[in-house]
């Protein structure tokens, strides 16, 4: 009788502690993501074409954003470990060798965007008068990627500690300076030109420097980081800790990176079709990107609680985190699919008056109701092995779920006719349905052997 309300009360205890460090990164990744969402609404009151070249611009820079985040996201694994160790003095200089790395991956990924995304755009067979302006976007982006890879770092460092307020109430402060930044830059006032969609792009750049300067001013003097002893002291690179750093980011990076770029080539293989179909995939993309953040802010409290248990050497409470967190995540999947099929073309009017585009996204947020399920469950898992530091095999999963499935899949039923006629950008979105929901079953399985390996480690 008395196991029943312990199970009960464990359970609660564990939902308050993920729930606690998952609602300001909901937040925060809410705020960052309505960023998108402004940039599609203001673009999109000016014309189709500027709402396409911010799509097409989206389609690039995000993938390459979250293969330079996801590298870094490491940080967060590792000082959560040593958090719950109790060893604060070993995190400064891990965070200070986190932030040069984040240095040159910024560095990297900038001038991968400046010089490499109109060949790709190319390429790719974009409408030639969506080129320039998707390009003039990317500048602006690039300009605050370097600032928005050392936020990345400092944020990490904050969230291992069980910190994660801050990066909510700068996220919200970026969206709040966001706004009226692109009211300046896309209609032209305050003697600045009218820039259209372009000015999405120069005004989210400025965005990611002001987040960065005001993380690093909160880090540097709220008492609660100085245990850690970040500013204590100036180290140069050192090969060895950068090595493992990359050792287990490089595979989330790419493990990330092999989600987000099957939407942006399906966004780049529609921009073929006509600025009316990009427009409409990109409000479904960015519907479907904002309600995401939900589960992917779950996940990141995931990584925190298994990586404190882990160490603290409980892998039990490790496990039980994680099946937590993925309960939590399919419930809400419930919510938000159900939303998504009822409200689809009251929400593609939010976007938009077109009644074409309307039509094409609305029929896109069908497909996107459906893999709500199967998204929660695999970001929740790879949210629980980035705690166990198990990401060589996760990114092995994943590229074979969205390369090897989802976009084989999506090309044979959207634009090939080896199935019957091509079901054009519906066809691409049921790749990805079945992409997702591959990589589902096989992140469970591997999160289920890693909690098994690490209890029977224990008992040895």
């Amino acid at each position: 009788m008395s196991s029943a309300p312990s199970r009960f009360a464990r359970l609660r205890r564990e939902l308050r502690a993920l729930l606690t460090l998952a609602a300001p990164i909901m937040i925060a990744q809410l705020a960052v993501t309505s960023m998108g969402f402004v940039d599609a609404v203001m673009a999109g009151r000016v014309s189709p074409r500027d709402l396409a070249a911010v799509a097409l611009g989206n389609s690039i820079w995000v993938p390459v954003f979250l293969l330079m985040t996801g590298t870094l996201l490491a940080t967060t694994a590792k000082v959560a470990q040593r958090f719950g160790a109790g060893q604060p003095e070993r995190i400064g200089p891990l965070v200070r060798q986190a932030l040069w790395l984040a240095l040159a991956v910024g560095l990297i990924a900038a001038a991968l965007l400046a010089l490499g995304a109109e060949p790709v755009l190319h390429l790719m067979k974009v409408d030639a008068e969506l080129i320039a302006p998707s390009m003039g976007y990317l500048y602006g982006i690039a300009m605050g990627f370097p600032a928005v890879a050392l936020y990345h770092v400092l944020r990490c460092f904050s969230d291992g500690l069980g910190r994660t307020r801050p990066s909510m109430l700068l996220a919200v402060a970026g969206l709040l300076l966001n706004i009226p930044l692109n009211y300046v830059l896309i209609y032209g006032h305050l003697g600045f030109p009218a820039l259209g969609g372009v000015g999405c792009g120069w005004a989210s750049g400025a965005v990611m420097w002001f987040m960065f300067l005001g993380m690093l001013g909160w880090v540097r003097r709220a008492p609660a980081y100085r245990s850690s002893r970040l500013f204590e002291r100036f180290d140069w690179p050192q090969r060895e800790p950068i090595q493992r750093l990359l050792g287990i980011g490089v595979p989330i990076g790419i493990a990330v990176f092999a989600e987000s770029s099957i939407f942006a080539v399906i966004a780049l293989l529609i921009g073929s079709l006509g600025a009316t179909v990009v427009a409409g995939h990109q409000i479904a993309l960015n519907v479907s990107s904002m309600v995401f953040m939900i589960p992917y802010a779950l996940s990141m409290a995931i990584t925190v609680r298994v990586g404190q248990a882990l160490g603290r050497h409980e892998p039990r409470e490790a496990r039980f985190a994680a099946g937590v967190g993925i309960a939590t995540a399919l419930t809400y999947a419930c919510l938000s699919a159900s939303l998504m099929l009822l409200g689809r073309h009251a929400i593609a009017g939010i976007y938009t008056p077109d009644p074409q585009v309307i039509s094409v996204a609305a029929t896109l947020l069908v497909y996107a109701a459906l893999f709500q399920f199967s998204d929660a469950v695999q970001v929740s898992a790879a949210g629980a092995l980035r705690g166990y530091q198990d990401t060589r095999i996760t990114m092995l999963l994943t590229l074979f779920a969205y390369w090897g499935i989802g976009l084989p899949v999506g090309y044979a039923l959207g634009l090939a006719d080896w199935l019957g006629e091509p079901r054009g950008p519906s066809g691409l979105w049921q790749g990805l349905v079945a992409g997702l929901t591959v990589a589902a079953a096989m992140l469970m399985l591997r999160l289920a052997s890693s909690a098994k390996r690490h209890i029977r480690l224990a008992k040895t």
